[in-house]
């Protein structure tokens, strides 16, 4: 199987305070074969500090439901150690999205490169307000 280059993000939901912009954004990645989503997890921290994890396979029925055309493909690439590491950051009656995907773009580069024999060196991913901030310096705008 060929695979792109493959990220993760952590989303933390100070107070537990969801909108339902993120599902429908992550939906159309996945219809247009952009990314292909590995896990999904959900990290819950109580007021008293107690830390839960909940992989996409253990929500109820009616939560998962959301997220059914998100068609995770692979699941249980988080362990327990990231459920604790990233609750251990939280704040109390927090929570936070854990999502790996793939970027399915990226497979046919990542297959180039490896047919010309190159070895990628390095990659780093510039965060969206930095790139943005550039832009505006340097005179660019929407």
């Amino acid at each position: 199987m060929d695979v792109g280059s493959v990220e993760y993000a952590i989303i933390a939901f100070p107070g537990n305070h969801f909108k339902g912009e993120i599902v429908p954004a992550l939906e159309d990645l996945v219809d247009r074969d952009l990314v292909r989503i590995l896990d999904l997890a959900f990290v819950i921290k109580d007021g008293d500090g107690n830390v839960e994890a909940v992989e996409l396979s253990s929500l109820p029925e009616e939560e998962a439901r959301a997220f059914e055309k998100l068609d995770v493909a692979v699941g249980n690439l988080l362990n327990e150690d990231d459920f604790q590491e990233i609750g251990d950051s939280l704040e109390p009656n927090s929570s936070a999205g854990l999502i790996v995907w793939e970027n399915r773009w990226s497979s046919q580069f990542v297959k180039a490169v490896q047919n010309a024999n190159g070895v990628l060196l390095a990659t780093e991913k510039i965060p969206a307000p930095v790139v943005q901030a550039a832009l505006e310096y340097a005179g660019f705008s929407d």
